[in-house]
């Protein structure tokens, strides 16, 4: 019978036919398939070993997980902030104006595009809609020297239009919320898999060991819940930490004062009993990350209070924001953004931002001005004044903020006024962090509706992300009971979307 002995480690045993190991050396993998097979086995494990010579796994210290790595490529970024518009704005209402669809406003979408549609996997896109066009019910103008058409909805964001790389051919596989949102995210449509700001932490580690890698500001959060902003497969120390935006940034962050002065003494105590528990269960990566957690948690009580504390900066830049606007909405996504600039500012490599305040988020079925309307109000001031407090202080160059969204909404009409869901094509906005700014990357149709100039899946935009913040993505794996896994899947798949990093 074979035993554990059997099993390769680094070499190939020899067996007899009855079962015995032969009493010859033990030949390596590569000896043993040069003298089989005339040689061609040989040639198959030299360009396997050349492939993970390429692609060595990340050397992680699991009681430092969070220190600082090296980079696969030159970075054009240090830090990304994630703007995530939850429930799906419609981009021929704010960033992707169509004259042909004014014109047509009443009338069926045109035959010719409805059959390049329906010859697509996105034929559903038509499903709930009416048989009939809506014309966008907000006025457009051309900004800055790009000439960037930007909707009334937007007049904040629109003084910064030479910043922005606008994308407006992204697509996704489902038209649902949660399914898109975990693609958007995970870069697969089912929950479980790690998310973008897991696997950018895992790559590069952080600039700053005295706050966590990866933060997520919000308040009711995402469609589809905590599958979005997990860790996934990856090791527990990679998962997002939520902060907020008032008070203490972390709940029961502060012990104490009875208890403050003994504080060190008890984590010093905590941490040598998880340690030894760790001799006698090593490679337990629930263990490695509660002990890393303590520490950090420990760390954090001083950097975490002083990133937290708003009021210091100066009431000028507060107002620029929005956190004295007589919206209380407003105020909320003001200081999420206000405090993402402070914690890239102090070397966080990622924060997440939802603007989701209550069930709806942008998801217009009807009462399309009614739904966009405030969300615009709420997002546009704070979005406005990040990109400027940012560009003002020498931030932009290396701060890679993201405007997007899980897909868009339909050309046609929905119900009363409304718009259905559309993932055959829509638009992202990117600036900063040495992508090309004032660029416009690929179209959709005459009305809209699908990408047909560059169409881009998620994966794609995950590839661009992740060059620009120095990781090779077809390096950036974790090998998951034997199947490596990325972000952006199979290897040859994905590829940086071209016109985007200057």
């Amino acid at each position: 019978m074979a035993t554990a002995d059997s099993r390769w480690r680094g070499g190939l045993r020899l067996w007899h036919s009855d079962g015995v190991i032969a009493p010859s050396r033990t030949v390596s993998r590569r000896d043993f398939l040069r003298r089989s097979g005339a040689g061609f086995g040989a040639l198959c494990l030299d360009a396997l070993v050349a492939r993970e010579a390429r692609a060595t796994p990340r050397a992680i210290d699991p009681l430092n997980p969070m220190a600082a790595r090296a980079l696969d490529l030159a970075p054009t970024a240090k830090s990304v902030i994630f703007l995530f518009q939850v429930g799906g704005p419609s981009p021929v209402d704010t960033f992707d104006y169509k004259p042909e669809l004014q014109k047509l406003d009443g009338k069926p979408v045109p035959e010719s595009i409805r059959k390049a549609v329906e010859a697509t996997r996105h034929a559903n896109v038509f499903h709930g809609c009416k048989e009939e066009l809506m014309a966008s019910p907000y006025a457009f103008k051309q900004h800055g020297e790009s000439g960037l058409w930007v909707s009334e909805l937007f007049p904040h964001v629109a003084k910064h239009a030479d910043d922005l790389c606008v994308i407006h051919s992204l697509q996704a596989e489902s038209n649902n919320h949660a399914p898109a949102s975990y693609q958007l995210h995970t870069g697969e449509i089912r929950p479980g898999k790690a998310s973008l700001g897991s696997w950018v932490t895992y790559g590069l580690g952080s600039a700053n060991e005295n706050l966590p890698g990866y933060v997520l500001l919000f308040d009711a959060g995402p469609l589809g819940g905590a599958a979005n902003y997990s860790n996934g497969f990856l090791p527990a120390a990679f998962q997002g930490t939520r902060l907020r935006d008032t008070g203490t940034p972390v709940l029961d962050l502060v012990p104490p004062p009875e208890f403050a002065d003994g504080q060190r003494a008890s984590l010093d105590l905590i941490r040598d009993l998880n340690l030894r528990h760790r001799e006698r269960h090593p490679g337990f990566d629930p263990l490695d990350a509660r002990i890393a957690a303590y520490e950090l948690s420990y760390r954090m009580q001083s950097e975490a209070l002083d990133v937290g504390d708003l009021d210091s900066e100066p009431a000028s830049l507060r107002r620029a924001y929005g956190l004295e606007h007589e919206d209380a909405r407003t105020v909320k996504y003001a200081r999420k953004c206000l405090l993402a600039r402070r914690l890239v500012e102090r070397g966080v490599r990622f924060v997440q931002l939802y603007d989701m305040p209550d069930k709806d988020g942008w998801d217009a079925h009807a009462k399309l001005t009614d739904n966009h309307n405030p969300r615009a109000r709420w997002t546009d001031q704070p979005v406005g004044a990040l990109l400027g407090d940012l560009k003002q202080r020498g931030l932009l160059d290396e701060t890679l903020v993201v405007w997007a969204s899980e897909f868009g909404r339909t050309p046609m009409m929905q119900g009363d006024n409304g718009r259905q869901h559309n993932a055959a094509g829509f638009t992202v906005w990117l600036a900063g962090g040495g992508v090309k700014a004032g660029a416009r990357i690929g179209a959709t149709d005459a009305i809209g509706l699908m990408a047909v100039e560059q169409p881009h899946p998620f994966k794609d935009l995950h590839a661009t992300l992740l060059q620009a913040i120095g990781l090779r993505h077809e390096a950036l794996e974790f090998e998951v009971n034997g199947r490596k896994e990325r972000l952006t899947g199979v290897a040859g798949s994905a590829g940086v979307i071209p016109g985007v990093l200057g």
